[in-house]
């Protein structure tokens, strides 16, 4: 019989402990939550104190009754969930299932899974946090009162099957009015004029800035022929050379919401995907040498602190691997958000002895690609500062002013192992290198080049830019990104149209019901400031019971104003002309998760779907038909030939339009990272035919 009793949530989590505590001591997993609310009624008493009625999760009776038998005969039981509110619950519950002293210092907390910081936990066991549960239990019962109160009413009005949340409805409002921004955009003209010349045997190339060193914008064709004749037949003269050394600092090591995004951003996960890989992580894997052990710290964090001992030994592997020069003088210091929690520190390798390449072997590919991210992000935020040498060069031609600029690393400083992934266009000034200018040196123009652009709309959100607006905005917490957006893809609410966030017509119609009839619920800023109540809760003050209360006396009213003020709203499937092969029927558009496809308007006597293909200017090289665009199984884009099944011609890469010169064969592109390869998809019957081209 063990003396001791560990209950966590997961079985990785259980053996990857277990190892850590010896013979004496028993780790269980509950498999996540044991009690939630009852998903076949409200759950929640709101005439007596929001008072939850709490019921076993189904399917958990065995987990509980081999935990209580455990637990019988344990000498003492610790609770060892997640260092959080969803983990300081799951050990609430527990105590309370298995009939534990409320008084006793059960819970024990570490923020990342190796044998020192075990250990160290259970030497300082504490009492369950109440206003931690108090927290989770105000959001729970706030997300069931909205949804179980709102979600009726839209199955009523609009389509059953609806589900309204307080944050997701959030998320979704900030899609939708993207969109509305990007319809009603007007664009406007504007033109650039390049000089392109030669000073000292090397190519310059400067941009038109303005009259009399002011900056002058060109709005049409008109402006720019009248400073065409104005520079024709001049040449440019240096008239200021300006040159400045600028200092970059690294990123801040991860927080969940960073993560997220530059996940996103390097290695093309899915939010719900980087959490998921994280866990595992965090829970322990097979390292030789060293058995099972966590490899990163806790993954739900909004802090950017980081423990001393971890700065320590970051800065003797930087003094060792890349020499004195690449450590600061002091340990860097990240500035804390205003609204972050800080209890944890952020996500960084337990060890940064543990290289991702002596590790690659015994991870995932996946794994391995986001532990080397963490790893790269948390060395290079503990390196000094990366140093550029930048030249502005302003340059005159009759009146008319252009300049040139260029910015080259003089020193790689963190940027040797690690860089910042971007969501828009990168520096072009960036590793370009001007030629050697002083005042009065003259440039021989070759060309004067003009250009014309119109203003673009602000983009649609990626995954990355929505979990950055929601953390900027204050929606949500780092534990609810992931699953909010991916419940706004499972209701159909938007679709992915090349990584981007487009809404459905039923998301916008959701959207604008809300907004008439519930614009407190939708409003951005209200749902931030709940997020800051919710905080204080946790903080121990605020009263939980206090806050639900003053939340619903508004909510309530504004339900009952909807429900005799709403009509209901009619949904019609837009007809296609492409006819059911089933039944003859005119199939009509559907909106899923993936996008929009054809469905028999039969169902549920016909089930036929088809996807809705999109053809592309490129002939089969095989039966001459038109290639499509279609999806695999795993959602993976790929080009076939629209005669399928009865040709089977596949292409994994987007064709260009163009053929190649030598074969026929469609030209692909391959790469990533800002450029591309143009090749001959035929490669195999003749050496690559490529040229470099911009990526999209």
């Amino acid at each position: 019989m063990s003396d001791y009793l560990v209950i966590v949530e997961s079985p990785a989590k259980a053996k990857t402990i277990g190892k850590y505590l010896g013979s004496k001591y028993t780790v269980k997993a509950s498999m996540g939550h044991v009690r939630d609310l009852p998903k076949s009624q409200l759950g929640v008493d709101v005439e007596h104190g929001f008072e939850p009625k709490y019921i076993t999760i189904r399917g958990k009776g065995d987990v509980i009754k081999a935990l209580r038998e455990a637990s019988k005969k344990a000498k003492k039981v610790y609770l060892a969930a997640d260092p959080d509110r969803e983990g300081e619950a799951i050990a609430w519950h527990l105590q309370h299932l298995l009939d534990l002293n409320p008084d006793d210092d059960c819970r024990v907390v570490f923020h990342e899974i190796t044998k020192d910081a075990v250990k160290q936990a259970f030497q300082h066991p504490r009492k369950i946090n109440l206003d931690l549960v108090n927290a989770q239990q105000t959001r729970r019962i706030l997300d069931r009162l909205v949804g179980y109160k709102l979600s009726p009413l839209l199955w009523r009005k609009v389509k059953k099957g609806l589900s309204a949340g307080r944050v997701q409805s959030v998320a979704l409002r900030l899609i939708v009015d993207r969109e509305n921004e990007i319809r009603t955009f007007q664009p406007e003209e504007y033109w650039t004029v390049d000089a392109h010349g030669q000073v000292h045997g090397k190519k310059l190339v400067a941009r038109f800035y303005g009259y009399g060193e002011e900056k002058t914008p060109l709005p049409n064709e008109a402006a720019v022929r009248e400073l065409l004749s104005r520079v024709e037949g001049h040449s440019l003269v240096v008239r200021r050379v300006k040159k400045s050394e600028r200092k970059r600092n690294p990123a801040a090591p991860f927080t969940t919401s960073s993560l997220q995004q530059e996940a996103a951003r390097k290695l093309g996960f899915r939010a719900y995907k980087t959490m998921q890989i994280a866990q595992q992580l965090y829970e322990g894997l097979d390292v030789p040498g060293e058995g099972t052990v966590g490899l990163i710290t806790y993954m739900r964090t909004d802090s950017t602190r980081i423990a001393q001992s971890a700065q320590e030994e970051a800065r003797a592997y930087i003094r060792q691997s890349f020499g004195e020069d690449y450590v600061p003088d002091r340990p860097r210091q990240y500035a804390k958000n205003e609204d972050a929690q800080d209890a944890h520190e952020a996500i960084r390798p337990t060890s940064v002895m543990r290289h991702p390449d002596r590790l690659k072997d015994h991870l995932s590919r996946d794994q391995y690609r986001l532990y080397k991210l963490i790893w790269e992000r948390f060395v290079a935020s503990q390196m000094e500062s990366a140093v550029l040498d930048t030249t502005s060069v302003d340059l005159e031609a009759n009146g008319a002013w252009f300049r040139a600029t260029g910015s080259v690393v003089r020193f790689p400083g963190f940027m040797a192992l690690y860089t910042e992934g971007r969501d828009d266009d990168a520096d072009e000034e960036e590793g370009k290198l001007l030629p050697p200018l002083q005042e009065g040196d003259v440039v021989q123009v070759k060309t004067w080049k003009p250009e014309q652009h119109f203003t673009q709309p602000p983009p649609r959100y990626t995954e990355s830019t929505l979990v950055k607006a929601m953390e900027e905005l204050g929606i949500g917490r780092p534990s609810t990104y992931a699953p909010t957006i991916d419940i706004l893809l499972k209701r159909g609410y938007v679709t992915l149209d090349q990584k981007r966030f487009v809404p459905t017509e039923l998301g916008e119609i959701v959207v604008n019901i809300l907004k008439e009839h519930f614009p407190q619920l939708i409003d951005v800023s209200f749902t931030a400031d709940m997020e800051s109540r919710l905080d204080k809760v946790e903080e121990g003050n605020a009263n939980w019971i206090e806050l639900l209360d003053q939340f619903y006396h508004d909510f309530e009213k504004d339900l009952k104003k909807a429900e005799s003020a709403l009509g209901h709203v009619e949904l019609k499937d837009e007809v296609s002309d492409v006819r059911c092969e089933k039944c003859g029927r005119l199939m009509v558009y559907k909106t899923g998760r993936y996008g929009k496809f054809l469905a028999c308007p039969g169902f549920p006597e016909c089930r036929n779907t088809k996807p809705i293909l999109k053809e592309i200017p490129v002939s089969c090289p095989k039966c001459g038909k038109p290639l499509v665009e279609r999806k695999g199984k795993s959602r993976k884009v790929f080009y076939g030939c629209s005669g399928y099944p009865e040709c089977d011609y596949v292409l994994w890469q987007r064709p260009t339009g163009q053929t190649c010169p030598v074969c026929g064969h469609p030209m692909i592109e391959k790469g990533g990272k800002g450029k591309t390869v143009v090749v001959c998809s035929n490669e195999k019957a003749h050496p690559m035919v490529a040229t470099e081209a911009q990526a999209k």
